[in-house]
């Protein structure tokens, strides 16, 4: 069946703003029966793509009330990893560890594979330029571009070791790698050697950000730390480049023995203001400027980790997973964990700069 916009869709996002609180977030109707690994927005209306642990990609058509409905779902033969959006809006692309990356059409409601790689396809990230093109990155150690006419990638580059997470702003793309490399890709010119850098935190990359301006991304880990990092000398130079603690807890007082680090599973830069979200295994989603280098804003600790998160394309609605992050491997999936995917509407106070005093 085709994926239709449903008689009176808004485009404009106007859920109310809750203060705050998770409690007054919007639920997605009929989520996944596994947990969420990646949310993705399209960038022509409110549609929401969540790729899961169940092998599914389940597409959301959510209406000017924040209600949800569940309107299309194709299925991989192995748990999706990465899903993104071809420019106009028509397309799904996923991809996951059957090594292959799906395309699914919502106007003719069919799927079919148009990527494929020797290992599971960790990340897909679409291009808009030269025509538009798909990037695949894969546990193989390898990343791909793909012209989706063609059966063959026209861009091969070797990675130096698994990928992990991917962002694109064009013409900037970053590749978080296994063993903490960090591959820089110019995308003007994306047969040329790709630049590896070691990342300055000290524990595994989780997830990866590129800044809005592509002038430099933000780097999460498993340790609970951030790393912002410009690619200009002169800012490298003028130590613009900095690491910040986030995403732990310690026993409440007086005792205050133990310290709880929970890695960084998402970052995700806000499309119009330019501040970031990090979202943590603690379940816990804050905000940030990284220009004043403060935190913005908190939201209450939801009942599991956040595996993921995305704005939309206006900003003013923040998706979130909340469900087991496979990060304790199968015995840490425990019954009875939640597992859902919720809507925020986003406020000034978390997602807008702060004025400079």
């Amino acid at each position: 069946m085709a994926f239709l916009k449903p008689s009176g869709f808004s485009l404009p996002s106007v859920i109310s703003p809750s203060e705050n609180k998770k409690s007054q977030d919007i639920e997605v109707s009929s989520p996944p029966s596994d947990s969420v690994s990646t949310l993705a927005w399209s960038s022509q209306a409110d549609f929401l793509a969540a790729g899961s642990w169940d092998s599914t990609v389940g597409l959301y058509v959510i209406d000017n009330a924040g209600n949800s409905q569940k309107r299309a779902t194709y299925a991989h033969s192995g748990p999706v990893l990465g899903v993104c959006w071809a420019k106009d809006g028509t397309q799904v692309i996923s991809g996951g560890e059957d090594n292959a990356a799906q395309l699914y059409d919502l106007q003719s409601g069919q799927s079919m594979q148009v990527a494929a790689h020797n290992a599971p396809i960790k990340c897909v990230k679409w291009i808009d330029a030269h025509g538009g093109l798909l990037a695949t990155g894969s546990w193989d150690k390898s990343l791909k571009l793909w012209d989706l006419r063609s059966q063959n990638p026209v861009v091969t580059l070797e990675l130096p070791e698994r990928c992990y997470s991917m962002d694109v702003v064009f013409p900037l793309m970053v590749i978080g790698c296994a063993s903490r490399k960090i591959n820089v890709v110019d995308l003007k010119e994306p047969n040329k050697p790709s630049q590896t850098i070691e990342s300055s935190l000290k524990m595994q990359t989780r997830t990866i950000a590129c800044f809005p301006s592509a002038d430099g991304f933000a780097t999460g880990s498993v340790e609970g730390r951030v790393a912002i990092t410009f690619l200009d000398e002169k800012a490298r130079r003028n130590s613009d480049n900095y690491t910040f603690r986030c995403h732990r807890k310690e026993d409440p007082p007086p005792k205050k023995l133990n310290s709880y680090v929970f890695a960084v599973n998402d970052i995700k830069f806000h499309p119009i203001h330019g501040t970031f979200s990090t979202a943590g295994a603690d379940g816990t989603i804050s905000f940030w400027d990284k220009d004043s280098r403060t935190r913005l804003r908190g939201l209450e600790a939801a009942p599991a980790p956040i595996s993921c998160t995305a704005f939309n394309r206006t900003g003013s609605i923040l998706a979130y997973a909340v469900g087991y992050d496979w990060s304790k491997g199968y015995t840490g999936n425990k019954p009875g964990l939640a597992n859902k995917i919720m809507l925020h509407a986003c406020t000034d106070e978390e997602v807008k700069k702060r004025s400079k005093k």
